[in-house]
């Protein structure tokens, strides 16, 4: 498996739950060959960084972000993480970043909303602003995530995101690799595992026993903010859990949204 076979991040409590594991760990029939374009794609990455600045890796440390950090650290490229701790997530997912921080090869950086921000907002529009109006959970995404966001990719040439085409209806046309930033900001986006199936991420995970959020063992399929993220039922898609109350349309946080 080209280098990828021992897991630099080792599952917590490995042998108890993995739930999420039994339930969803199906490979494609050319599993094989999509991990060989994902390995050469994150190879590609590291030479633009190495090439023209700074390439990192986005992670929200759901599975398939800690499918890339582990392809990153066990292929040993020159590639950082940041996550963005947005002042309420979930403890599952606190305890995961630490163990990250202490485990991963690659440099990990935590960005956080500066907290004068986040204190006037919580002040002037409540605790749960976010279910009141479309327009109250944007600025909340955007003092919790965008303005970090910034922060974290500023200087940089590149990024790397788990974005898979699988995951909705918004994301189906995603490329492995997108240069429709480059102009604006500057930014090139890889996407590594953009063909790769909800069964493909979870194969990866119990073939090299890498660690992930136990939330994923409680139908939580896609993490983010413990106020905007719920659990999911059978048939539901996988990004239904998110944003329940919104319109299927307006159900993302603006970090993957591309301009008009």
């Amino acid at each position: 498996m080209s280098g990828t076979t021992s897991s630099l991040l080792p599952a917590a409590g490995s042998g108890q739950g993995r739930q999420a594991v039994r339930s969803n760990a199906r490979a494609s029939s050319d599993f094989a060959a999509k991990l060989a374009q994902t390995e050469q794609l994150l190879r590609q990455a590291a030479a633009h960084g190495a090439r023209q600045g700074d390439v990192t890796q986005a992670s929200s440390l759901g599975a398939e972000d800690v499918v890339i950090t582990h392809l990153i650290n066990a292929l040993a490229l020159d590639i950082p993480v940041f996550v963005l701790d947005t002042g309420a997530l979930h403890t599952e997912t606190l305890a995961l970043l630490e163990r990250t921080e202490a485990l991963s090869r690659a440099d990990v950086e935590v960005y956080r909303p500066h907290h004068e921000q986040v204190i006037q907002f919580v002040r002037t529009q409540g605790q749960d602003a976010m279910y009141r109006s479309l327009e109250l959970r944007k600025q909340c995404c955007g003092i919790r995530k965008m303005e970090p966001l910034a922060r974290a990719l500023a200087g940089k040439t590149g990024w790397i995101t788990g974005l898979r085409r699988e995951q909705s209806n918004a994301r189906a046309d995603v490329p492995g690799i997108d240069t429709s930033e480059v102009e604006t900001k500057g930014l090139t986006k890889f996407n590594p595992l953009a063909d790769w199936t909800w069964g493909d991420v979870w194969h990866y995970i119990a073939l090299n026993d890498v660690d992930y959020n136990p939330l994923h063992d409680q139908f939580y399929p896609s993490v983010g903010c413990a106020p905007c993220t719920r659990a999911i039922s059978l048939g539901e898609d996988f990004r239904a859990g998110r944003w329940w109350w919104e319109d299927e349309t307006a159900k993302e946080c603006g970090l993957h949204v591309k301009a008009a």
